[in-house]
């Protein structure tokens, strides 16, 4: 549809989700937040998807927040609102059982930050600036970026993002641990759907197990941790990718995954 905020396209295994609002820096307003979540249930369900690509139209802005202009005649039950419809949205992306990378192109502020941690990796262009400037308009996070940057970067830098509301750039970004990798904004388009690729032709169901054991332990104590790394281990061993990634081992050959 040619009024939709997202395109979508496929690169062999990879899905490419863009939000299309580059006149509004691809700002989160309730369609937006609508559609995200959308396609994210639609790559869960398409068993030719094995990983997501995320990212933002135009080369200002990956997500340069949520829509103010949207925004600023909430009441404080529409707020609250507002708040649980993007974390919902976010946490679907977060709970996808394919791996989904954040390709951050240029901006990516309050919610545009939260979005991006939700996403199981954060590939960033040198140029990129990232940040939780809520505090400068009177918010506070609604998306989960306080308890996303806590448990991503720890209590210091959560304060200091939030707290501060200024932005950073990709290389401190990276120190605190909120992107995985920095590469050159000529380079990030290429290196985001190569890591995609690399991940989209491993094992679905080992990656999903993974994935799982990853968020769940981040949830829970590290007994209750271990004892679902050790059910997913098990689970594993009745499937024919691991099968055919032990004997394609020892026979030293390529092996062909098919998530069974």
């Amino acid at each position: 549809m040619t009024d939709s905020p997202l395109q979508t396209a496929d690169r062999g295994a990879v899905r490419i989700i863009t939000i299309d609002r580059p006149d509004k820096l691809n700002a989160l307003d309730s369609a937006t937040i609508d559609a995200l979540h959308a396609a994210a249930d639609a790559a869960a369900a398409d068993p030719s998807v094995r990983a997501v690509v995320l990212t933002g139209a135009g080369p200002k802005a990956f997500v340069a927040g949520a829509d103010i202009g949207e925004m600023a005649g909430l009441t404080p039950a529409q707020g609250r609102d507002f708040a649980l419809r993007g974390q919902r949205m976010m946490r679907r992306f977060e709970r996808l059982p394919k791996p989904v990378i954040a390709m951050v192109n240029g901006f990516a502020l309050g919610g545009g930050l939260e979005l991006a941690m939700s996403c199981h990796l954060r590939i960033a262009a040198d140029t990129a600036k990232l940040g939780q400037p809520e505090i400068n308009l009177g918010l506070i996070p609604g998306f989960g970026g306080t308890q996303r940057l806590l448990r991503l970067a720890g209590r210091a830098a959560a304060l200091e993002l939030c707290l501060a509301g200024a932005p950073i750039d990709a290389a401190r970004a990276l120190q605190l641990g909120l992107v995985n990798r920095v590469v050159p904004a000529a380079e990030l388009e290429a290196e985001t759907v190569k890591l995609a690729a690399q991940l989209a032709s491993a094992a679905p169901l080992a990656l999903r197990g993974i994935l799982d054991c990853i968020n769940v332990g981040g949830e829970a104590g590290i007994e209750e941790g271990l004892e679902y790394e050790a059910a997913q281990f098990g689970l594993v061993f009745s499937t024919d990718d691991m099968r055919e990634g032990t004997d394609a081992f020892l026979g030293k050959r390529k092996p062909t995954f098919h998530g069974r």
